[in-house]
């Protein structure tokens, strides 16, 4: 009789190493995945902050009122300025997949950008004026 309660004192312990495993391999794997979630998450935020820089920076840029469409790099990023029309310009900053847009106006031959900020999604109905050349 005492044979047989050894033997269901292992299995059951074997059975608690088991099932410990089985847990600890799950909740590794749920680690790994939000990891990766985290990382590609602190990516976009980093680049994001990088247009918004490069966007900032474009915005002082001295920028003349001819050609109609000038461009300056900044680092990685490119920052374009575009003459919609006589009185209207559109500044672009962006690389890779990521633009950003802030509008301005021609006041007296100094171009002046909207104190209302930048826009993450593009304010013509045009998508392609809204590209970088």
């Amino acid at each position: 009789m005492n044979r047989q309660r050894g033997m269901s004192s292992l299995a059951l312990v074997l059975l608690l190493l088991v099932l410990g495993s089985l847990i600890l391999a799950g909740l590794n794997q749920q680690l790994t995945t939000f990891s990766a979630l985290v990382g590609g998450e602190s990516y976009s935020l980093q680049q994001q902050a990088s247009v918004q820089s490069a966007l900032e920076w474009g915005r002082v840029q001295s920028w003349s009122s001819e050609p109609r469409v000038q461009c300056k790099k900044a680092s990685t990023w490119r920052v374009c300025l575009r003459r919609l029309s006589e009185t209207h310009v559109l500044l672009i900053a962006g690389g890779n997949d990521l633009l950003l847009w802030r509008a301005g106006e021609i006041m007296n031959g100094e171009v002046r950008f909207s104190p209302h900020g930048w826009s993450d999604f593009c304010p013509l109905k045009e998508s392609a004026l809204c590209q970088l050349p």
